[in-house]
């Protein structure tokens, strides 16, 4: 039976992956409705690892998360996003497949520093995120020059690898312009992934509900990878 979005809401509350910040201005994570303190704690506390640890940044439905926990069962995902909603399909198949190497974190981006040590990540993903296309929203753009500091200054004292999947050809080439005007090294940038066929890697393969339909739409799917 399909969950309705309060029905959504209350199950991940009682997810034990499932990490929740309700304050932006006193920012705490809450899980199985108590408060939590996991920066720095992640491999310890929660993966009880020491495997890679990547995120993805507006996961929305955390098929990418999901997906790349399957393929890879020794690194640990960790798909964030603000709404709950869309996070309960992620988390709810992490469950129904035992995935022991997923988390999710319902937050707002700008304020995922809190719950994220430095150099507790080693690689981060941005699918599909919204292109907010209107010029006066471009700083809120997931690959704006405001985000792309907060996430130099905050994630990482090296350099670390992004990926960024969009079918938006404006957000992919305002994004290439924001990433090489900062002299950042670009190793891969595709403006369709799919026109070259078998050459792309496997990972590349995931679709997620939005890039289904995207395609569906004709749109072509960029991608591009780098590092900073």
């Amino acid at each position: 039976m399909s969950l309705n979005k309060l029905q959504k809401f209350a199950a991940i509350k009682t997810m034990s992956h499932v990490f929740q910040n309700f304050s932006f201005n006193h920012p705490q994570l809450i899980c199985n409705e108590a408060p939590v303190s996991m920066r720095g704690k992640w491999h310890a506390s929660f993966f009880k690892n020491s495997n890679p640890i990547v995120l993805e940044l507006a996961c929305g439905r955390g098929e990418y998360t999901v997906n790349l926990a399957r393929k890879n069962p020794n690194i640990n995902y960790i798909g964030i996003d603000v709404k709950g909603n869309r996070i309960y399909t992620g988390a709810q198949t992490a469950i129904d497949e035992d995935l022991k190497n997923v988390a999710f974190i319902r937050t707002p981006i700008e304020q995922l520093h809190h719950f994220i040590a430095p150099d507790e990540a080693s690689e981060i993903w941005i699918t599909f995120p919204d292109p907010f296309p209107k010029f006066p929203d471009r700083k809120n753009r997931l690959i704006s020059p405001r985000f792309i500091d907060l996430y130099r200054s905050h994630f990482a004292t090296k350099s670390i690898i992004y990926h960024l999947k969009t079918d938006n050809i404006r957000l992919f080439r305002y994004a290439t312009g924001v990433i090489d005007g900062r002299g950042y090294k670009i190793h891969t940038c595709l403006e369709d992934i799919y026109a070259i066929d078998k050459k792309i890697e496997d990972y590349l393969r995931i679709q997620t509900y939005y890039e289904r339909l995207h395609q569906g739409l004709g749109s072509a799917i960029h991608y591009m990878k780098w590092e900073m």
